[in-house]
């Protein structure tokens, strides 16, 4: 049995680039999907956020819409209600990457506000790509990713191939022209070697020991990856 440090935003919105407040959080479907698949292999999860505050599930997550019907929204709420970690996460900054086999960061805007810019999150994520642990990031957690850099100011990740939520679907989301910077053209200009697939299909990019989802269909499909590489 493998444990896993599930590392979600602790923002309860994205502000926009009118600096009003757009409510927000984890994405539902990224957080159960790879919170079942990791348990139905074994493997113990832990929950951390920056400053250990409890995380927020977006609630657009929840709807019907977002889950194939009514049926499914109420599968997925009552799996996330289920998972009692989340109630109680640690503190990033007192994580010790020693203690896990594997990191995961779920997406949502959450990390576009938070994880984009914290330090703790970034010295973790350099430190689990350079562990050769498998380190998991899905949809808009590659956001996160920004915050990583050398003692030299160089990011980590220049030169990997990456997927992420993309600008095509920040557009068909409604979003793209109110949001202050867009993901893919920041990921870009880290230096990774963007992958963009189809809009909101699966799409799964896995160089080395970093896996990356574009979006929460991709959420599951990463997961069984990193289920694979643990076994």
């Amino acid at each position: 049995m493998s444990k896993i440090l599930f590392v979600l935003s602790g923002a309860r919105h994205w502000t926009l680039k009118d600096g009003t407040r757009h409510p927000t959080g984890f994405w539902a479907e990224e957080a159960v999907a790879p919170y079942r698949a990791f348990t139905a292999a074994g493997h113990e999860i832990v929950f951390a956020t920056p400053d250990g505050a409890v995380p927020v599930v977006d609630q657009a997550s929840l709807a019907a819409e977002a889950n194939g019907g009514e049926d499914g929204a109420k599968e997925i709420t009552a799996e996330l209600e289920a998972i009692a970690g989340l109630k109680n996460p640690l503190c990033l900054k007192d994580v010790a990457l020693a203690d896990y086999d594997a990191v995961f960061y779920p997406g949502g805007h959450g990390p576009m506000e938070d994880l984009a810019a914290n330090a703790d999150s970034g010295r973790l994520l350099t430190a689990a790509l350079d562990s050769g642990k498998p380190l998991g990031v899905v949809c808009h957690a590659p956001a996160a990713l920004l915050a990583a850099r050398r003692d030299d100011g160089s990011s980590p990740f220049a030169g990997y191939a990456v997927t992420a939520f993309t600008n095509e679907e920040e557009k068909q989301a409604g979003l793209a022209d109110k949001a202050p910077w867009l993901l893919q053209d920041r990921l870009v200009e880290l230096g990774v070697d963007f992958r963009e697939g189809e809009p909101w299909q699966p799409n799964v990019v896995v160089d080395r020991n970093l896996f990356t989802g574009q979006n929460p269909s991709s959420s599951a499909p990463l997961a069984a990856e990193i289920v694979a590489r643990l076994r």
